[in-house]
């Protein structure tokens, strides 16, 4: 680690650390009381809302000005409802309500919830705009397609959770939208100009920047013309001269987690990515959800070798942890606004984003089908379909690519098929399977991802959620006549 205590402590200062299961174990407490900026919590740390109160309550005894975490999007992306879902639409959902001051209401209830349990900053917004229908990490995240839309429910959703003291968190800079693999799992390439960026993906950003977003986090893609061959989290022409100087940014730049692919492969490891993102502008680092006490002194040691030794100035790391510790400040200070969040605010929201083409009458007793879609590292196993919310029906689950249609034929017996699905039009045998269906029987569709274009030939009904929290499932049981 070095021999100069101070230099520890200011490394520290720069972390977003994590830890496993529902109490933080006395290393995460201690190393809080040694300089940590903070923790993230993920679903592993999420039992119910009395054990994380007393879990943020335990890691302010470390520290008060703690900085506590959370991907808190709404929608498929939760750790606060990843037992049971969500009971708010995502932004997909939002943007196809397209009601700004609904998107605020959501994302203030988020926040009311988030600040009760002592969480002071949500990773969250999403404001990448889903350009590419085949986003297999964005998707319904992104409020949509349109960069004039998501800049405004961007703008939105930044007012409604700071509106109740919770720092919001603008993603993933300088747009994942158009991104075709996810960077959980490698570094995507999206190759084009900065004009076409300007157009296209920043300015739910720059509405995001105007709207007060006290923190934005960086993406792990390659923009060749602005990245060379690293990601963005290790460049400097997109942290400061296109974040900072262009867009006027003065809050705190946060790295998605470095244990990411897209970032540790890059680099050669957690510690190396750090200190690049440092070097680059980035000023607190994420270093992901499988952390422990060793790790957290590793990575801090590398930022201290690398002062040492020159690779990183001093100076940058002190401005670094000082705006760690500014966006700290901010927190404490706002405190929470004495409001509450209007009943079943997210059922309802819900239910005006769903879309009906064709008819979705006569459904008597259908057999109700979910085809098996794979998750993501963002999104987690979170449940989704319909089964939660029928009454006196079986959600029957099944592979697309691995299902014959007469088999599902036959179990249906004549009644009306409901095909359940995610992303559809991209899931292995999914489209297939659909329309061989719909060639034979009385077929309604389901849609809960992201649309795409694509709509089946021959089925009855195409219903649409833009999502598939707990919410949007209600919401479409509804609409079929089938809830609970």
């Amino acid at each position: 680690m070095g021999r100069d205590p101070g230099l520890r402590r200011l490394a520290l200062g720069t972390l977003l650390a994590a830890y496993q299961g529902p109490t933080p174990p006395g290393w995460a407490v201690d190393l809080v009381a040694e300089g940590l900026a903070g923790h993230t919590l993920f679903g592993t740390n999420v039992h119910d809302p009395a054990q994380v109160a007393a879990s943020t309550a335990a890691l302010r005894d470390g520290r008060a000005d703690v900085l506590v975490a959370i991907d808190e999007e709404g929608g498929d992306v939760t750790r606060l409802a990843h037992a049971t879902g969500s009971p708010y639409p995502g932004n997909a959902a939002l943007g196809a309500v397209d009601d700004a001051a609904l998107t605020r209401q959501v994302y203030a209830a988020i926040g009311l919830e988030l600040a009760a349990l002592g969480v002071t900053v949500d990773l969250a917004p999403t404001v990448d705009v889903n350009s590419a229908d085949e986003n297999p990490v964005i998707g319904t995240r992104s409020f949509g397609a349109d960069p004039g839309r998501v800049g405004v429910h961007s703008a939105a959703a930044v007012e409604g959770l700071q509106s109740v003291g919770v720092a919001a968190c603008a993603k993933h800079f300088p747009g994942h939208g158009a991104t075709v693999t996810d960077s959980h799992h490698e570094l995507p390439t999206v190759d084009v100009s900065p004009a076409v960026l300007r157009e296209r993906d920043l300015p739910p950003f720059a509405a995001a920047i105007g709207a007060g977003a006290r923190a934005v986090m960086t993406a792990h893609i390659r923009v060749p013309a602005l990245t060379g061959d690293g990601p963005a989290t290790f460049s400097r022409a997109v942290l400061v001269d296109l974040l900072r100087r262009e867009y006027g940014f003065t809050g705190t730049v946060i790295t998605d987690a470095l244990e990411m692919k897209g970032a540790a492969l890059a680099a050669g490891g957690v510690g190396p990515a750090a200190v690049r993102a440092l070097v680059a502008g980035a000023d607190l680092l994420c270093v992901g959800a499988r952390v422990d006490a060793r790790l957290v002194e590793h990575v801090a040691g590398r930022i201290v070798e690398a002062i040492g030794d020159g690779r990183l100035d001093r100076s940058r790391v002190e401005e670094a942890a000082g705006r760690a510790a500014a966006l700290a400040a901010w927190t404490r200070a706002a405190g929470t606004a004495p409001t509450a969040a209007a009943d079943g605010l997210g059922y309802a929201a819900a239910r005006r984003a769903v879309r009906v083409e064709g008819d979705v009458g006569g459904l008597v007793r259908p057999l109700v089908v979910r085809l098996h879609a794979a998750t993501t590292r963002a999104r987690g196993r979170v449940p989704w379909g319909l089964g939660p919310h029928l009454i006196g029906l079986e959600e029957l689950r099944v592979v697309a690519a691995e299902t014959d249609p007469a088999e599902l034929g036959r179990a249906a017996g004549g009644r009306p098929i409901v095909l359940v699905g995610r992303h559809l039009h991209r899931l292995p045998g999914g489209a297939a399977l659909v329309e061989a269906l719909a060639a034979a029987y009385p077929v309604t569709v389901v849609e809960m991802g992201w649309p795409g274009r694509w709509r089946p030939a021959g089925v009855r009904a195409f219903v649409t959620t833009f999502g598939a929290s707990h919410a949007s499932g209600r919401a479409a049981a509804e609409v079929l006549g089938l809830a609970n």
